[in-house]
C-alpha cells in the first residue's frame, strides 16, 4: 500500500489532467468530440442570390423614377432594360461591387420596359431574373417656355431689371408648389431672389434688387415627370444661361419733363421728354424694356382701344422700345418736339426728338430699366408684362407658392 502522501500527489495529477481536457474541448470551433461543426457557415455559403427590382412590377410608373436592381447574397453580373416597342436599351450603371444597378437616363411616357438581370450567388450559381413595368401616359404635357428667349439675347445679354419668366402656355398649373420646386435660378455672384405667380400659367423670378452688372444666371426647369395637376405632367427638363450686361437705367421725371440716363451708376445723358397727357398718363414705377424696333406701327387696337373710340390711334414710329404691354414705348415723335421738356401730350409713351431717340435706341435694350416718377398716372400693374418691380420685396415673396 502506497503512503498517503504519494496517493494525494497522484490524485492531484489526475485532477489536473481532467481539468485540462475539459478546458480544451471547445477550442475546435464548438464541435463535439468526433462530430461535425455546428456553425451556419456552410448553410450561409449555400444561400442563393436574391434579386429585387424598384419599382416592382406595375403600371402607371412615373418615368422620371430611376429603375434600381439590387442583389443580396451575391452580385449582379449585368442588367438590361429594353423599351419593348422601340427595342432601345436604357443606359445604366452597375455598382463596383455588383450590389446594384441604376438607370442613368429617364424613361419615356406611355412605354413598357422589360428588365433582365443576371446575377451570381455566394454559392457560385448564376441566375436570370426578369421584370416588366409600364410608365404613365399623361393627358397633356407642359413645356417650360422661357421669356426672354435665350437665343434672342445670347449676344446682347439682358439688363439689370430683367425678370426670368417661365410660361406654360395655355396650361393652368394646379400644383404650383410642385412645379415651383422644380425651377431654379442660380446667380453668380449670388443674389437673393424669389418666384411670383402672375397667374396660373406664368411664373416670374426677380432678385430683391436689380441684378448686378455682369451677373451670370443659370436657369433650370427639372419638370419632366412633375405633376402639374389635372392630368398634366412636365414634358422635358431645360437648362439655359443668361448674361446680365452693364447697368443702364433711365429716370423719367414728369415734374422736370427730363429723362436722365445712368450707365453703371453714372449719369451720361439728359434729354427733354413728353409723357402721357392727363387722359392717358404714363404709368408710375420701374418699367423694363421688352422689345425694340427701329420702325414700328403703333396701334391702340392691340390693347383693345379701337375706333371710333377717341383714344384710338395708329401711327408709324421710329426707334421704338416697349416698356409695358398696354402701349407704352420710348420712341421718337417729331410731332411733340415743341412740347418735349415742357408738357405731357402723348397717349402714354415717352416722346423724344430724333437725335435723342436714336441715341436711346443705340444704348438701351432688353432688360434695361425706365423708372417713371411724377407722371400723374397709376402704378404699373405687376401683370403688365414686366411690372415685377411694382411689388415690395415682402409682397413679391408672398407671391411664391412655397410661402
Amino acid at each position: 500500500m502506497l503512503p498517503k502522501k504519494i496517493l494525494l500527489s497522484v490524485a492531484g495529477i489526475l485532477a489536473g489532467a481532467l481539468l485540462l481536457s475539459a478546458c480544451s474541448s471547445g477550442d475546435d470551433g464548438g464541435s463535439p468530440a468526433g462530430g461535425a461543426p455546428t456553425s451556419g457557415s456552410a448553410s450561409a455559403s449555400a444561400t442563393p442570390v436574391a434579386v429585387t427590382f424598384e419599382p416592382a412590377n406595375g403600371t402607371g410608373v412615373n418615368p422620371a423614377t430611376p429603375i434600381v436592381v439590387k442583389a443580396a447574397n451575391g452580385k449582379l453580373l449585368d442588367v438590361t432594360v429594353t423599351n419593348t416597342a422601340k427595342g432601345k436599351t436604357v443606359a445604366g450603371k452597375l455598382a463596383d461591387d455588383g450590389s446594384s444597378w441604376t438607370s442613368t437616363e429617364v424613361l419615356g411616357y406611355g412605354s413598357t420596359y422589360k428588365i433582365v438581370a443576371h446575377a451570381q450567388g455566394a454559392d457560385g450559381k448564376p441566375i436570370e431574373q426578369d421584370n416588366q413595368i409600364s410608365t404613365m401616359a399623361p393627358k397633356k404635357q407642359a413645356n417650360a417656355n422661357l421669356i426672354p428667349a435665350p437665343s434672342a439675347v445670347a449676344s446682347s445679354g439682358v439688363g439689370v431689371g430683367q425678370p426670368i419668366v417661365f410660361s406654360f402656355g395655355k396650361i393652368a398649373v394646379k400644383n404650383k408648389a410642385a412645379v415651383e420646386k422644380a425651377l431654379t435660378v442660380e446667380s453668380t455672384p449670388k443674389q437673393e431672389g424669389s418666384w411670383y405667380w402672375i397667374d396660373d400659367s406664368n411664373v416670374h423670378y426677380r432678385p430683391k434688387e436689380y441684378w448686378k452688372a455682369g451677373t451670370t444666371l443659370k436657369v433650370t426647369a427639372k419638370i419632366y415627370g412633375v405633376d402639374f395637376g389635372g392630368g398634366v405632367f412636365g414634358a422635358e427638363d431645360r437648362t439655359e444661361t443668361y448674361k446680365v450686361h452693364d447697368s443702364w437705367i433711365a429716370k423719367a421725371d414728369g415734374n422736370t419733363e427730363q429723362m436722365q440716363i445712368f450707365h453703371n451708376g453714372a449719369m451720361v445723358k439728359s434729354m427733354p421728354i413728353s409723357m402721357g397727357k392727363d387722359a392717358t398718363p404714363t404709368h408710375l414705377g420701374a418699367h423694363v424694356i421688352s422689345d425694340k424696333q427701329a420702325n414700328y406701327t403703333m396701334d391702340s387696337c392691340t390693347y383693345g382701344v379701337c375706333p371710333p373710340d377717341p383714344k384710338a390711334y395708329r401711327s408709324n414710329e421710329k426707334f421704338s422700345e416697349r416698356i409695358s404691354n398696354d402701349g407704352e414705348f420710348v420712341h421718337e415723335n417729331p410731332n411733340s418736339v415743341g412740347q418735349q421738356g415742357s408738357s405731357n401730350v402723348s397717349h402714354g409713351c415717352i416722346n423724344l426728338n430724333g437725335a435723342n431717340a436714336q441715341w436711346f435706341f443705340q444704348n438701351m435694350g432688353l432688360g434695361d430699366v425706365v423708372e417713371v416718377t411724377n407722371s400723374g398716372g397709376p402704378q404699373l400693374p405687376v401683370w403688365d408684362l414686366y411690372g415685377d418691380w411694382s411689388k415690395s420685396w415682402a409682397d413679391w415673396q408672398a407671391g411664391s407658392a412655397l410661402k
